[in-house]
């Protein structure tokens, strides 16, 4: 790793007078050019920033820290039933929280994430923006399409991790587990610009498909940070549950996994349900035909 410079930020307009942009933005080389020159990137908790940069796939200028930034990290319940997680919350927090508790696919989702020791540093906006894990794309020896390239390498290479659904030019599959949950909750996302101006979006809609565009899997702005996951409030009788498969029992990702929420009516039969798959295609993909091809329209 080269040297870079270190920035404490307190607030989300000093992230952008810093002249912070996307980490996508900065990975992106065309005719041998980084789109973006001697980068400035934020970090949270950093666990993949710094495997980019140890992998000599990201070498930035400056490195600005969310961490001093006042109430990202909170978990709080709203009015009209609504939970709030800051988006410093930790995967270990979100994993033990009782304001989470209820939403349990996705405490469950946390609860095997990673290792503990990554789980306690490891931050919600962190795992939700973090870069697909491919071989190719984290290989400084394959200039693949997600980079910059021409050439998505697994279609024509080993891809036995690869997507099986939505990957027309680009094989990754969505790296984080937490997002299969989230989405089945039909989250929200916070993002917050340099004059503190907030834009809320759907989780689903906040990620985007190689069809969209090839070189990032989010519609994260230059100078916007994601300050906070919005959940819904739980329908009487919403019952859940995420399902991880990998080939060990700890600390690996996932093979596929699942995550479902079920509403029930007052004689317990099922009047909704959301299944959304992870570890299956570039973005968590809602499995329409299994939960209801009405489920998204329900939840409007």
């Amino acid at each position: 790793m080269r040297p870079f410079e270190w920035i404490e930020a307190a607030s989300s307009a000093e992230v952008t007078a810093a002249g912070a942009t996307t980490v996508a933005d900065a990975m992106v080389m065309t005719n041998g050019h980084r789109k973006v020159s001697d980068p400035t990137v934020v970090k949270a908790g950093g666990i993949d920033l710094l495997d980019l940069m140890k992998e000599e796939l990201l070498q930035p200028r400056r490195i600005v820290n969310l961490r001093g930034i006042a109430g990202l990290d909170k978990i709080a319940g709203q009015e009209g039933g609504r939970l709030r997680l800051g988006a410093l919350a930790t995967v270990a927090q979100l994993a033990v929280d009782p304001l989470v508790r209820p939403y349990a696919a996705l405490a469950d989702a946390a609860r095997n994430a990673a290792s503990p020791q990554i789980r306690n540093v490891a931050t919600l906006g962190g795992n939700l923006l973090q870069r697909p894990r491919c071989w190719y794309f984290r290989s400084v020896h394959h200039h693949c399409v997600r980079k910059g390239g021409e050439t998505c390498f697994a279609f024509g290479g080993e891809n036995q991790y690869h997507a099986i659904f939505d990957h027309r030019g680009c094989a990754i599959v969505h790296p984080s587990t937490l997002a299969t949950a989230l989405v089945a909750f039909d989250a929200r996302i916070e993002l917050t610009d340099a004059a503190e101006a907030k834009r809320e979006t759907a989780l689903e809609e906040f990620f985007v498909l190689p069809t969209r565009d090839p070189h990032r899997e989010n519609d994260l702005r230059a100078g916007e940070i994601v300050s906070a996951v919005l959940l819904p409030k739980l329908a009487a009788g919403a019952r859940s549950a995420h399902l991880k498969q990998a080939e060990k029992e700890s600390f690996d990702w996932p093979i596929a996994d699942v995550a479902v929420v079920l509403e029930a009516d007052a004689q317990g039969l099922c009047r909704r349900a959301s299944v959304v798959l992870g570890a299956a295609a570039p973005v968590p993909h809602r499995a329409r035909s299994a939960g209801g091809g009405a489920a998204r329209q329900a939840a409007q």
